[in-house]
């Protein structure tokens, strides 16, 4: 390869390595949108875990002494999570098409054209029957002690937890924008 080759070559290597690092740097997810998605999609988990787990779950357990409570408030919060749960699930889709995951751009293009509340059961449904296929018989038991051990967090506070874990762990499908650091008081 001559020289005149390798200066166009590497040049378009920097811009295609800057358009897919910016490309990538786009696809995070806010952490209140996924605080937003945690809260909105928890009684939606809590359904298909109760479904999912009814032959399993003790009678005098937490789901049953206490689970319809627990979960009041999230399904009291859904609406006002529901915007920040469908970015969410756009950047998520996004970046599934961005990966040429299949149906991913069909997603994409169904969640563009169709209004945000009509999509809302479509979403329940959806989310709910993939959640269910992945509730495992031996993980029933650990399912209600999970939520016997988030149950003294306020809703909103269980949505934040699980989204800076997830920032913590530095996942990557898609990955969480870094939050900016909390103000320090002035002394």
């Amino acid at each position: 390869m001559t020289h005149r080759m390798i200066a166009p070559a590497l040049a378009l290597a920097a811009l295609a390595t800057a358009h897919t690092a910016q490309a990538q740097q786009q696809a995070c997810v806010a952490p209140a949108d996924l605080s937003d998605a945690v809260v909105y999609a928890m009684p939606i988990a809590y359904d298909a875990a109760r479904t999912s787990c009814a032959n399993r779950l003790s009678a005098n357990g937490f789901i049953a002494r206490r689970g319809d409570n627990y979960i009041a408030p999230f399904r009291a919060g859904q609406s006002k999570a529901w915007p920040g749960a469908f970015r969410f699930l756009k950047t998520f889709m996004e970046q599934d098409a961005a990966a040429g995951e299949a149906g991913g751009m069909d997603m994409k293009a169904m969640l563009s054209a169709m209004p945000e509340d009509s999509l809302r059961p479509f979403v329940d449904a959806l989310v709910g029957q993939m959640i269910a296929e992945q509730i495992k018989g031996d993980s029933c038991g650990k399912i209600e002690r999970g939520l016997e051990l988030l149950s003294p967090l306020p809703s909103e506070n269980v949505g934040g937890l699980i989204a800076f874990v997830v920032e913590l762990a530095d996942l990557k499908n898609p990955p969480v924008c870094t939050a900016p650091a909390p103000a320090r008081a002035a002394r």
